[in-house]
């Protein structure tokens, strides 16, 4: 009996006694402590929550990762590799760059399959066909005469003008006088005939000179005209008549020239070199230098003509546009004769070297 109550104590007692031998005591801890927990009961028994740990025998209590084992000298970079000599400071340290890098890289270009650009002109074939398409479609008699009304109305257009470049009076000592020189012309692109006037006179005497020429002008190039025509004379004493012919047009730089040469009904060859030139200082102030001068083969007395230079007017006009096509206009010239010409000049009774003063109009429509 005895022993079935031994044993029963024994099989009571045996959770108890298993659940305190799982835990590791240190070496230093005081038997009186181990004495409390032996006679305290199991109900009263509290469990240590850090029960199956083990912990250092000489743990600091402060040391928040006591307990942990980290290695020994552990790189947080463990893993990467990185430039032996990497420069802290460089963004694209580590970074793999090519030498020269291609803007097109990763741009696949196909290789054009058209061939070379044709370098010959339009295949015989293009040139196969009518000259005037329309004429398959309306009958070539009325074509053509549409053709004709086309190239008069715009490529032959016929146009005619008349410019009176100056009228003016001029002042010098005691021989004040009056000037003009008229241009005009009919015609179109090509062919045009031309009526130029010159002529001069003293205030309050007679006509002294008047010069007429018809010219039929043909263009030579997009500047130049050829011209070739009559001339005649007017004047107190015989009249004379002359054949023309010359060239005007528009030199480089917008130099104005008319150049002529003449051979009279006796046999006389002279000739005569005009050149003008405007500069604009504003849309309506102009200013004009012009030059003239005059040549002769032989002496003309009964004209008072010389051979060789006979004579070079150099003047400097300063224009206002009021309107394109009225200018008025003051200026200064010099007038100048050489040779056997001056002296018949002088002979007389006239100046063969003066500066006059000049005022006039320019005007065309």
């Amino acid at each position: 009996m005895k022993a079935i109550i031994l044993i029963a104590l024994l099989t009571v007692a045996s959770p108890a006694l298993a659940q305190h031998q799982g835990h590791s005591t240190p070496m230093e801890q005081s038997g009186d402590h181990a004495d409390m927990q032996a006679e305290t009961p199991h109900s009263e028994h509290q469990a240590d929550p850090h029960a199956g740990h083990s912990m250092p025998a000489q743990m600091d209590m402060d040391d928040p990762h006591a307990g942990h084992t980290m290695p020994a000298e552990q790189n947080l970079h463990e893993g990467h590799s990185a430039p032996a000599e990497t420069d802290m400071d460089d963004p694209h340290a580590g970074h793999t760059m090519s030498a020269e890098p291609d803007p097109h890289a990763g741009h696949g270009m196909a290789q054009s399959d058209q061939g070379e650009i044709p370098q010959a002109g339009p295949p015989p074939e293009a040139f196969t066909g009518p000259a005037h398409a329309a004429d398959t479609v309306f009958s070539p008699e009325t074509m053509a005469e549409a053709r004709e009304d086309l190239r008069q109305e715009n490529g032959a257009m016929t146009v005619s003008l008349f410019s009176l470049d100056r009228l003016e009076a001029q002042f010098a000592d005691g021989e004040d006088a009056y000037v003009w020189e008229i241009n005009a012309r009919h015609g179109g692109d090509i062919d045009r005939l031309w009526i130029k006037s010159e002529g001069e006179g003293e205030f309050g005497g007679a006509l002294e000179e008047v010069e007429v020429q018809a010219l039929w002008s043909h263009a030579i190039g997009p500047y130049f005209d050829l011209q070739a025509g009559v001339r005649g004379d007017f004047r107190p004493g015989p009249d004379t008549g002359h054949l023309v012919l010359g060239v005007q047009g528009l030199a480089p730089y917008f130099f104005e020239i008319d150049a002529a040469g003449f051979v009279s009904d006796d046999g006389d060859f002279t000739a005569r070199f005009e050149a003008e030139y405007d500069q604009r200082f504003t849309q309506r102030l102009i200013v004009q230098p012009r030059i003239e001068a005059g040549f002769s083969a032989q002496d003309i007395p009964e004209l008072g003509t010389g051979s060789g230079l006979t004579s070079l007017d150099a003047g400097l006009r300063l224009r206002y546009e009021f309107v394109p096509e009225f200018a008025p206009y003051v200026g200064v010239e010099w007038q100048k004769q050489f040779g056997d010409t001056a002296d018949f000049t002088r002979a007389a009774g006239g100046d063969p070297d003066r500066w006059v003063l000049v005022t006039g109009i320019r005007l065309w429509f």
